[in-house]
């Protein structure tokens, strides 16, 4: 998920128990009041979760199917061209609905006896530790809400279509979900906030905005690419480097606009090697040096 899009719509309790979504004033849903209703009332169901339990499920609007139905078939034809291998195989096994919206629990059902993955609910911000964190325990927090109508291809910030479409068909692939898993038992192993940070950006330039040559051609496996209408199109005209770690990690990014900064595995092989091998080991000291190589 983009913790840092979060910021733009902060979630708060109200002193009488309701759940308030701030939506910025150029949010598409920001002068639609029933839009921010629903906004509202999606993001209270996972503020009342409790750990352990079913995802409560929200209660979609035949409007809100059909833009997951509209966006899931177009990108089902560019996952075609620019989707790697790998990603379409486990999507198939996934095999989500495409003329609805899943529920969550849903989601989880498919998903858990491929790799073991399951989702949880999430209203807003997750922390950076706890987001990663619990992926080594196969967990994945989640949005619920759905963009606004009014722009079905664009959205300011993750919601189900960017954390299901993206996240969960590369979460069916056994090899993707141990990538995950181990970025998660990274974050956990590592003390600082300075690692922390470096382990969440090589996560982002990966397994969000990743991409791979295969067969001669450059494919994407990154969630926020596979999720994107308007980026999918796009990224093969982007600055594309090698795989470096040091780089990656201390990189910055603008969520805020489509990355122009890729980074490129020669294979999913070479993506496994790489950052699996790093999040497998990595620790305080050895992120500090790879730091120090890139000053």
């Amino acid at each position: 998920m983009f913790e840092e899009a979060q910021y733009f719509a902060p979630v708060t309790a109200q002193e009488d128990g309701s759940v308030v979504v701030e939506l910025a004033s150029s949010h598409p849903g920001f002068a639609d009041p029933v839009y921010r209703a629903r906004r509202n009332a999606i993001a209270g169901l996972a503020v009342g979760y409790r750990p352990g339990a079913p995802v409560p499920a929200a209660e979609y609007t035949e409007r809100e199917h059909e833009v997951w139905a509209l966006v899931a078939r177009e990108l089902g034809v560019k996952h075609a061209v620019y989707a790697t291998a790998e990603y379409l195989h486990a999507a198939r096994r996934l095999g989500l609905p495409q003329e609805r919206i899943p529920q969550l629990e849903e989601v989880s059902e498919l998903l858990e006896p491929l790799t073991g993955f399951r989702y949880v609910p999430a209203a807003g911000l997750v922390p950076l530790r706890e987001f990663y964190g619990v992926l080594a325990d196969g967990l994945f927090h989640s949005t619920q809400y759905i963009r606004h109508h009014s722009v079905p291809f664009y959205t300011p910030e993750p919601d189900v279509l960017h954390e299901v479409i993206g996240h969960a068909n590369a979460l069916a692939s056994p090899r993707y979900a141990r990538l995950y898993r181990a970025a998660g038992e990274a974050a956990r192993r590592v003390e600082g906030e300075e690692a922390l940070e470096f382990v969440s950006k090589v996560f982002w330039f990966t397994l969000e905005f990743g991409v791979m040559r295969e067969a001669g051609e450059l494919k994407a496996y990154g969630a926020g690419i596979l999720s994107s209408y308007g980026e999918i199109e796009e990224f093969r005209g982007m600055d594309i480097r090698e795989l470096d770690l040091s780089a990656m990690g201390t990189t910055h990014y603008d969520i805020t606009k489509y990355q122009d900064v890729l980074f490129r595995a020669e294979s999913l092989q070479h993506l496994e090697d790489v950052v699996g091998g790093f999040w497998d080991t990595c620790d305080d000291d050895s992120i500090a040096k790879l730091v120090a190589s890139e000053l």
